[in-house]
């Protein structure tokens, strides 16, 4: 265990992993609080298309995707809001649009199969040291505005009317969670993976959900099990020689599995005995 320290891309791959598996639920926590957990996949298929983007022009794929992935934020949430086309319809334009430009991006870009395959669903050695940075930086921003807004982000996710009338920028603060979810998206690509993402920011959550009652405990909750997932997932991978995102949302699910025993047993000693 010790002796993976030694390496220099296992501990880049341990750093982005603690910054991925704690923006991840941070962000995921609002995400399905508003019902839109099918949003992480349908930003990652824009992320591919940004990390093609850059692929091709030789500029940073993990900046174009940022950036690609943040415009699509805002249009997905400006056709939910102000379209007549729904939100299912929109996002599922998401995934095809995506999807389809990125893969042919990357062929006119001249990369392999091996290029696509170590983004969609992550890849430990590929963490560089100017990754591991802008990584750091998103991910503590993503963290801090989660955690720093959450008062006005949890009003928006659990009552948009009602935050409306309260004088809360309903409007920004949506746009703003669409944007941070676009940003935790690209933050996670290298060790999650883009097509496995979503399911770090959402699980976690869903498991923290069957121990937990209120709102600021489900979401500290979620981001310790988000965090002890990405960090083992990380580890596992490298002894049993896997891709680091299945690892990462098989520990995930299990922690999901372990929390639903774990919480059906406390709610049992809860219940008045009858006599």
């Amino acid at each position: 265990m010790i002796e993976l320290l030694d390496y220099d891309f296992m501990r880049r791959a341990l750093v982005a992993a603690t910054f991925t598996g704690l923006a991840a639920p941070a962000i995921g926590t609002y995400l399905v609080q508003r019902r839109l957990a099918l949003l992480g996949d349908g930003l990652g298929h824009v992320a591919l298309t940004g990390v093609a983007l850059g692929l091709l022009t030789g500029i940073a794929p993990l900046l174009t995707a940022v950036l690609v992935a943040a415009a699509g934020a805002v249009v997905i949430e400006l056709l939910r809001t102000y379209g007549r086309t729904s939100g299912d319809v929109a996002l599922a334009m998401l995934f095809y649009g995506g999807i389809a430009g990125g893969v042919l991006l990357i062929n006119l870009a001249g990369d392999s199969a091996a290029t696509l395959t170590s983004y969609l669903f992550g890849s430990i050695i590929t963490v560089s040291s100017g990754d591991l940075w802008l990584v750091g930086a998103l991910g503590a921003l993503v963290v801090a505005l989660a955690i720093g807004l959450s008062p006005q982000l949890f009003a928006v996710c659990q009552d948009e009317e009602h935050a409306r009338v309260s004088g809360v920028p309903v409007q920004a603060y949506s746009i703003l969670i669409a944007v941070l979810a676009a940003v935790t998206i690209t933050v996670a690509m290298r060790t999650v993976g883009l097509l496995l993402v979503s399911a770090l920011m959402v699980v976690p959550v869903a498991a923290a959900q069957q121990l937990t009652r209120s709102f600021r405990a489900t979401h500290l909750t979620a981001m310790v099990v988000g965090l002890l997932a990405a960090l083992g997932g990380v580890v596992t991978s490298y002894e049993i020689n896997a891709q680091p995102g299945p690892t990462i949302v098989v520990l995930a699910l299990a922690g999901f599995g372990v929390a639903t025993v774990a919480g059906w047993l406390i709610r049992r000693q809860r219940r008045p005995i009858q006599t």
